[in-house]
């Protein structure tokens, strides 16, 4: 009887998915889900005011602001996710972050939230020295947060009513003297015109008139030839 010592199967079995392979998949899924998420926050901004379209305090640096747009766009870049709307997403933070790039752009967007900020403290009774830490803001419902945005969205669309009215008004008064000129072109070309028939027939007046001339002498001498 052999006594020999049995040696373990050589045969392999399927490896299964190791927990950080199924850890790194759930993570991908999860960081895809979160691009997604942000392209429809970004959408569903309100578009006048681009620190909501950047989801940023207005009493952020410019470095903040730009380090803030970075992130973002980095975050929901189209070869990056696959949202059919990343691209308009991507574009609205463009503009955004230009727009408050702009100094004089950023001082009109702050001086109307400034405004807001005490239209809502006088509607509530408040001084308008108060602070936004002060208790007497904590206990408004909606929070003062949001009532103030809600504020500089009504001041903004207002002012986006009268720019746009503005920019029509313009146009129709550009419409009108752009019809002024055209008229005056029109007449300047019907005068020249009638100038150039005007000469163009002098020839034929003058030979109207010679021919008319020459009837009457000759109706004269044979006049004076019956008479006498």
């Amino acid at each position: 009887m052999s006594t020999g010592t049995s040696t373990p199967s050589s045969s392999k079995t399927p490896t299964s998915t190791s927990d950080t392979d199924i850890e790194q998949l759930l993570s991908r899924e999860a960081s895809a889900f979160q691009r997604e998420l942000e392209v429809e926050r970004i959408l569903k901004a309100f578009k006048l005011n681009p620190y909501d379209i950047l989801d940023i305090d207005e009493s952020s640096k410019p470095e903040g602001i730009k380090r803030r747009y970075r992130q973002l766009s980095l975050f929901i870049h189209p070869d990056k996710t696959p949202h059919a709307r990343a691209p308009d997403a991507f574009d609205l933070l463009k503009k955004a972050e230009s727009e408050l790039s702009d100094t004089a752009k950023r001082e009109a967007l702050d001086a109307t939230i400034a405004e807001a900020r005490l239209q809502l403290l006088r509607s509530h009774g408040f001084s308008t020295s108060t602070q936004d830490d002060d208790p007497k803001l904590r206990g408004l419902v909606p929070s003062f947060k949001v009532q103030l945005r809600a504020k500089v969205k009504d001041l903004l669309i207002e002012e986006e009513v009268r720019r746009r009215k503005a920019v029509k008004m313009n146009l129709a008064n550009e419409g009108l003297e752009a019809r002024k000129k055209e008229e005056e072109v029109a007449t300047r070309k019907r005068k020249a015109e009638e100038d150039k028939t005007w000469e163009e027939s002098r020839e034929t007046r003058v030979d109207s008139w010679r021919s008319f001339n020459n009837t009457s002498k000759k109706k004269k001498k044979t006049k004076a030839q019956i008479l006498g």
